[in-house]
C-alpha cells in the first residue's frame, strides 16, 4: 500500500483493517508493518486514515451483533498498535428504530470498552449523511459520543460529501460551517477529511460520491478546503469513484489548486 500510494504521489493513505463488507482480516505481518513504517518515515507521509468494516453496527437493535461489532473494533485497535500513531476512522452506526439516545449510549459503551487498554491511535467518527437512522448526520451527535467515551483521543474525520448532503453548505458558507463545528464540537478534534464531490443536491440525506470537481460541490469548493488554514494541514483522504489512474489525477489536480486562492 505504501509503494502503491508513492506511485501516484500520494503521501498518506486511507486502508481497510478487514473486508469492508464482511468482517474477515488479514494474517497481521509484524515485518511488513515495520517496512511500511520505515518507508512512509523515509517519503515523508503524514497519519494514515485506515478505515473500518461498513458492517460493523456498534448501535443495532441486535445484542448478539453489538456484541459481534465490539469484538471486530477491538481486534481492529488491537491491529492499529503495529502502525502506532495513526487514525481508525468507522461510521458510528444506525440505530434501527431504537432512538437517537439509544443508539449514542451503545456507541459510547463500546468504544469505552475498545479504547480500555490505551491503543496508540486516535479514533475518528465519520460526519455522515443522516440517511435512514444514521448516527453522526448532526454535529450534536458526535460531540455527544465524544463527551460520552471521555477520552483525549478521539475525534472527527468530516467527510465532505456527507456534511453537504447532511444539511452543512460547505459550498457557500465552509467558514461558517467550520464555525459551527468549532462551537459544537471543536476545531481541534477535527483530525482528517475525506474528499468527495457528491451527486445530489444539498440536504439529500444521500450518501452517493462524485470524483472531484463533477457534483454538486465542485472544483471551487476544494480550492477553498485545501488552501483553509484550519484544514490544510490534515490528512485528505480520497473515496471517490476511481481507480489508480483517476486518483493520481485528482492528487495532482488538488495538489493544483493548493495555493490559489
Amino acid at each position: 500500500m505504501v509503494e502503491t500510494a508513492k506511485k501516484i504521489d500520494a503521501n498518506t493513505f486511507a486502508f481497510f483493517t478487514r473486508n469492508p463488507r464482511g468482517s474477515k482480516a488479514k494474517q497481521l505481518d509484524e515485518t511488513d508493518c515495520k517496512e511500511a513504517i520505515q518507508q512512509m518515515q523515509q517519503a515523508g507521509f503524514g497519519k494514515l486514515v485506515a478505515h473500518g468494516a461498513y458492517t460493523m453496527n456498534l448501535c443495532t437493535a441486535k445484542q448478539e451483533d453489538r456484541e459481534f461489532a465490539l469484538q471486530v473494533l477491538c481486534d481492529d485497535l488491537q491491529r492499529m498498535a503495529y502502525l502506532p500513531g495513526n487514525y481508525y476512522n468507522f461510521h458510528p452506526g444506525s440505530h434501527v428504530g431504537q432512538g437517537l439516545d439509544a443508539g449514542i449510549g451503545y456507541i459510547v459503551d463500546a468504544l469505552s470498552q475498545a479504547m480500555a487498554l490505551d491503543y496508540p491511535v486516535t479514533v475518528l467518527l465519520e460526519t455522515m449523511a443522516g440517511k435512514g437512522s444514521e448516527v453522526g448526520g448532526r454535529f450534536e451527535e458526535l460531540k455527544a459520543i465524544i463527551d460520552g467515551v471521555g477520552k483525549v483521543n478521539v475525534g472527527v474525520c468530516l467527510d465532505t460529501c456527507h456534511v453537504y448532503d447532511a444539511g452543512y453548505d460547505i459550498v457557500r458558507d465552509l467558514d461558517g460551517v467550520l464555525k459551527e463545528f468549532d462551537r459544537v464540537i471543536g476545531l481541534d478534534k477535527l483530525m482528517a477529511l475525506h474528499l468527495n464531490d457528491s451527486k445530489n443536491p444539498f440536504a439529500s440525506h444521500k450518501d452517493r460520491h462524485e470524483c472531484i470537481g463533477k457534483g454538486s460541490l465542485g472544483l471551487d469548493t476544494f480550492r477553498r478546503i485545501v488552501n483553509h488554514p484550519a484544514l490544510a494541514e490534515k490528512p485528505m483522504i480520497l473515496e471517490t469513484p476511481n481507480e489508480l489512474p483517476g486518483y493520481a489525477a485528482e492528487i495532482a489536480q488538488l495538489r493544483q489548486l493548493y495555493g490559489q486562492t
